[in-house]
């Protein structure tokens, strides 16, 4: 009986809280232990994050996930970003949404996460994002980005991963490389978890090469190998951009108009699928338009959406009923 009533009085997100313990104390399902085969490299701590970020929310176990990124007031500026829907203008907003849209985690920068009330934290896995660029730089600079928190920020707020931009393509591309690569390596050491937004930008690279199909598969392959652990890539579209690749493309007689050949073109770049990948939602775009690729994503073998604007720039109800559906296509279910 004392059991029950405490139960009653517990918050909502109290509630998740002992959820998600519940969820993170079973036995792992046979998809998250299949993932975890392919980071046996890994400490245990590492391990540990990727399992809590695979094993929360409403996917949790299925080896897919849903994760809301809210840096782009950092990237676009506030009002670009939030002032179609002014409620998002109050960090309060996206982790609360997060939560109550039951995500795999939630990521942004370190003032957003220090904001976060007392009452939310450890209902949901977070990712810092660490570094950051502004669309006040002049536009004729070569894309990069500053690193805006460090690994012991990710520790003492509790975080469960930290998040990196490179922008392979970029003239200062090499330097980001070098310099990520030793970020990653030290959050490892301290048994975080690393997500890479891989984002091909700047040098010879076209506005439509960004998204082409052989330059995103090629972004894949460099974050791999730079060791993320997740990685974040925008849908590649099937344009071929490089002139080496042409005719390795022309002549592989494949077919990429499906969203979902296209996603496992870039899952064989992503170590033949051994690492995980999940696929930006980009623009503003119809509800329609992003069911159609996110069952393209699940199709296709990657391993979910990270999805900023398309969600919180929506009306906090219409937010999730689309996070909803979204994950619905994840876990083979209807969506409405």
């Amino acid at each position: 009986m004392c059991k029950f009533f405490i139960l009653q009085n517990f918050s909502v997100y109290n509630t998740l809280w002992l959820k998600f313990l519940l969820q993170n104390f079973m036995h792992l399902t046979a998809q998250v232990a299949n993932i975890l085969k392919n980071y046996t490299s890994e400490t245990p701590a590492v391990k540990s994050n990727i399992v809590r970020i695979l094993m929360s929310g409403k996917l949790a176990g299925t080896g897919k996930m849903v994760i809301l990124p809210v840096d782009q007031g950092f990237e676009h500026g506030p009002s670009k970003s939030f002032a179609v829907n002014e409620a998002a203008y109050d960090p309060v907003y996206h982790v609360k949404l997060a939560i109550d849209a039951e995500l795999n985690a939630y990521a942004a920068p370190k003032g957003m996460l220090e904001a976060i009330p007392d009452e939310f934290r450890g209902a949901i896995p977070l990712i810092l994002k660490a570094n950051s660029s502004n669309s006040l730089v002049p536009k004729n600079n070569s894309p990069n980005q500053a690193i805006t928190a460090t690994i012991q920020d990710a520790i003492y707020l509790g975080c469960t991963a930290i998040g990196f931009t490179i922008y392979p393509g970029s003239s200062d591309s090499l330097d980001m490389i070098q310099e990520i690569s030793e970020l990653i390596s030290e959050a490892k050491a301290y048994g975080l978890a690393t997500v890479l937004w891989s984002y091909p930008r700047g040098g010879d690279i076209t506005r439509d090469g960004e998204t082409a199909l052989d330059v995103i598969a090629y972004a894949t392959h460099i974050a791999a190998l730079m060791g993320a652990n997740i990685i974040k890539v925008k849908i590649p579209s099937s344009a071929v951009e490089l002139g080496a690749t042409q005719n390795i493309y022309s002549e592989s007689k494949k077919d990429f108009q499906d969203i979902a050949k296209r996603v496992e073109h870039v899952m064989q770049s992503a170590f033949v699928g051994k690492r995980l990948v999940v696929f930006s939602g980009g623009d503003a775009k119809s509800e329609e338009d992003i069911y159609r690729e996110t069952i393209g994503i699940h199709a296709g073998g990657g391993n979910g959406s990270i999805i900023g604007r398309n969600s919180f720039q929506r009306p906090y109800q219409e937010a999730l009923k689309l996070l909803s559906n979204i994950i619905a296509i994840y876990a083979q279910n209807e969506y409405r």
